[in-house]
């Protein structure tokens, strides 16, 4: 089968996110979300967590354009920039604002383990033709590489052309990344695949042998007949010995 995979290499883009410094912790922090102002936190290798505030506009700006893994100038105050990735961030359940973020500063020559999302392109085949059903198992990928090899790549598209009958599916192992980018899933664990709709496969189950439906239809009713009380049975058992 041949696989059509490629990685979608972007323009070098430049993203730059202010932040500020901040004292105040605990619950006192609900006033910086009052004013529009998100608290944060950065940490990383050999550094001590810093305790940070971004304008929530500005973050979903960067976020919407950089994801989670793509670096980020962060400019704290006005000292230099340093590289980050968006580590992760936490949404009030009610009412889905951002209420804290984790920054992570990266370090040059340290590799780094992050998801790039995966595009699914085209159409398939067993989906067009054969009326079959697209099952994904999931729309990122985790991946590890030095911070440079990470600017390679911005999302790896998926070619679903391949998918030409019910027996063609997409691993880990088919996927093409650029050099010094590894994936951190076993290479046989399943990307995409078409599966057959239920009504054709219940179409497809063979017809009984004759006999057999017989058979079947006598032990159902079998199955289904009341069990005989234990007077009935001992009637039974007196009229067969003549008492």
């Amino acid at each position: 089968m041949d696989f059509a995979f490629y990685i979608k290499i972007k323009i070098m883009a430049t993203y730059l996110l202010k932040a500020q410094s901040r004292e105040i912790t605990g619950k006192e922090v609900n006033q910086l979300r009052e004013k529009e102002l998100i608290p944060a936190v950065l940490y990383g290798p050999d550094i001590e967590n810093k305790n940070l505030a971004v304008n929530k506009n500005e973050f979903w700006k960067i976020y919407n354009q950089a994801g989670s893994s793509s670096l980020i100038d962060l400019q704290i105050n006005d000292e230099a920039p340093v590289k980050i990735l968006i580590q992760d961030y936490q949404t009030d359940p009610l009412t889905g604002d951002i209420i804290h973020i984790d920054f992570y500063e990266i370090k040059e020559g340290k590799k780094i383990t992050t998801e790039v999302e995966l595009e699914f392109t085209g159409e398939a085949p067993a989906v067009k033709e054969l009326g079959g059903i697209l099952v994904k198992s999931f729309d990122e990928v985790e991946i590890r590489c030095l911070p440079k090899d990470l600017e390679k790549v911005e999302k790896i598209q998926v070619d679903l052309s391949s998918l030409k009958t019910y027996s063609d599916a997409i691993h880990i192992k088919d996927l093409n990344v650029p050099e010094g980018i590894k994936f951190t899933a076993d290479e046989d664990e399943l990307v995409v695949l078409v599966s057959q709709p239920k009504e054709e496969e219940e179409e497809e189950k063979p017809a009984p042998v004759e006999g057999e439906e017989a058979a079947a239809e006598t032990a159902e009713e079998a199955e289904k007949a009341p069990e005989k009380s234990e007077e009935v049975k001992e009637a039974e058992s007196n009229e067969q010995t003549g008492k």
